[in-house]
């Protein structure tokens, strides 16, 4: 084949260039300190770096972002619920303190003002937010799980589930005394009734204050004297279910009870129960109590509530209920599914590949909403004992005035301070039971509360396994990413070096080509 000088020049020249680009690729190389520059350059590098910086992107926002996010919630709910067993384990102190003998009403009254105010900061602890989020409310994270504030206007219609294990006994007391305040009063003994003490079986409420119960068909009964039929179910022998009723009378408070009852005592016809509005309490004789925990039988009430105090806890988090304030436009809340089975509106956070962890917790998880009628039981107990203590200092007083030191007057204050001591004594007694009793209530919501803290305990340290293995993730991707796309420096300079070498040879050789003419063949 004949080499012709123009075949020579335009191979010099193609080497020439060649080395160039390997030279240019070389100086990218170093300034970028990357295998490559565009995707042509290497596709293999180029599909693997787009596989591995998607990977680093979404480990980087589990351990970055959202591992921190769930670490912060979890420890805001932590906090919450710490705070909450000690505020419990304190109330529980002055339950303890206030169960004792030998109180002065000044002693109670502290205790009641200091149980008062710590059931206060414990409902705020149920109220705990993470960056403007509760955390026990569920989905419904702008919302708060109590009442801010009294709301006169709120009104709710309310479903209820019970079992036989929802009974308690209870006692009631009436005919308290009412002090005379003239003469004539004083020696008016025949109409001083004899305080007495009635002990019968009772569901409560979540609320006091109902506005009425519904029947069956949906009708408010609210009304004095008012009746229905309250349905329970049961399983029998055979394992059928069974249901019955329960006739109930409706009455605003304990005073109409008592003015409806012939003997002018706490009665309830056999196998009948009374339900009382002021106090949302369904109260049952003998017959019914032992037919409801006899057949371990369920029911359900369904109530109307108007009007919150500031404190409470809303309905929506613990009952299936309507909010029916807006007549034109009510919301419905279902907390349990038809079976009973409470349904759980869960948060939940990925926190890793095909990994999710549920973060928030419900605020029926962490405390039943019978505390606030514990405290306002307590706090209605603590009052009538008082009361009934100044009734008999009251009366005392009197027997020591002129005005009535005849021997008329003092006999009939006699009867009167008897019937006062007696009720000082049932109110005692009834104050001593009561923190005896809620004793054990705190007990059982401490037991809740810790299961609450031990669940959460237990997710931080699932997370920090989590943790600790997308970090390990992390690290590992980096290192794949960094071998498939980085190039040393020293191993650069090397092969600039080599490259700029035979750019510099294919120059000089170039340079000989045209040096060569006819000249030298003659």
């Amino acid at each position: 084949m004949r080499i012709t000088n123009n075949m020579m020049l335009r191979n010099a020249m193609s080497n020439i260039n060649t080395n160039k680009v390997s030279v240019n690729t070389m100086e990218t190389q170093m300034s970028t300190q990357k295998k490559i520059d565009r995707p042509s350059d290497d596709p293999v590098i180029a599909l693997r770096a787009l596989r591995l910086r998607s990977s680093l992107s979404e480990v980087n926002q589990y351990y970055e972002n959202n591992i921190p996010d769930t670490e912060s919630w979890l420890d805001s709910t932590e906090a919450a619920l710490y705070n909450i067993n000690q505020l419990l384990s304190d109330i529980r102190t002055q339950c303890t303190y206030g169960a004792t003998d030998a109180l002065t009403s000044d002693d109670r009254s502290s205790i009641l003002s200091q149980i008062q105010e710590l059931t206060s900061q414990l409902y705020s602890e149920l109220n705990t937010d993470y960056a403007g989020r509760t955390v026990f409310t569920g989905y419904r994270t702008n919302q708060n799980v109590t009442f801010l504030t009294d709301d006169s206007e709120a009104s709710y219609e309310i479903t209820q589930d019970f079992s036989y294990a929802s009974l308690e006994e209870y006692q009631y007391y009436g005919n308290l005394v009412t002090v005379p305040t003239t003469s004539a009063e004083v020696l008016d003994t025949d109409s001083l009734a004899d305080p007495y003490e009635a002990t019968f079986y009772r569901i409560r409420l979540g609320y006091d204050e109902i506005d009425g119960l519904y029947d069956a068909d949906g009708n408010l009964v609210s009304d004095n004297g008012g009746t229905l039929d309250i349905t329970y179910t049961y399983t029998d022998d055979d394992g059928n279910e069974q249901t019955g009723t329960i006739a109930t009378t409706i009455y605003a408070s304990y005073e109409d009870w008592e003015a409806a009852c012939a003997s002018g005592e706490y009665e309830i016809a056999d196998g009948e129960a009374v339900f009382i509005r002021e106090t949302g309490e369904l109260i049952l004789s003998d017959d019914a109590k032992d037919t409801i925990s006899g057949n371990k039988a369920s029911l359900s009430l369904d109530y109307k509530k108007t009007g919150f105090e500031s404190g409470e806890v809303r309905p929506e988090y613990y009952y299936n209920c309507t909010n029916v304030t807006d007549e034109n436009n009510p919301v419905t809340y279902t907390k349990f599914d038809e079976d009973g089975n409470e349904i759980y509106q869960d948060i939940n956070y990925t926190v890793s590949a095909n990994q999710t962890m549920t973060v928030n917790t419900q605020a029926s998880d962490v405390l039943d909403s019978s505390l606030f009628r514990d405290v306002s039981e307590l706090v209605e107990a603590v009052q009538a004992a008082v009361d009934a203590e100044q009734k008999v200092t009251d009366i005392e007083a009197m027997m020591a005035l002129e005005e009535y030191s005849d021997d008329e007057s003092q006999a009939a204050l006699a009867v009167w301070l008897e019937a006062a001591e007696k009720e000082a004594a049932y109110a005692q007694d009834n104050l001593q039971n009561l923190f005896n009793d809620y004793i054990e209530n705190c007990d059982d919501y401490m037991e809740q509360v810790n299961l609450a803290y031990t669940t959460v305990g237990s997710k931080g340290s699932s997370l920090d396994l989590i943790e600790s293995r997308v970090s390990a993730q992390q690290t590992t991707i980096e290192t794949l990413k960094s071998s498939n796309e980085d190039r040393d420096l020293s191993e650069i300079i090397i092969d600039y070096t080599a490259a700029y070498v035979a750019y510099e040879a294919s120059l000089q050789a170039a340079s000989k080509i045209n040096q060569t003419t006819l000249l030298n063949y003659l």
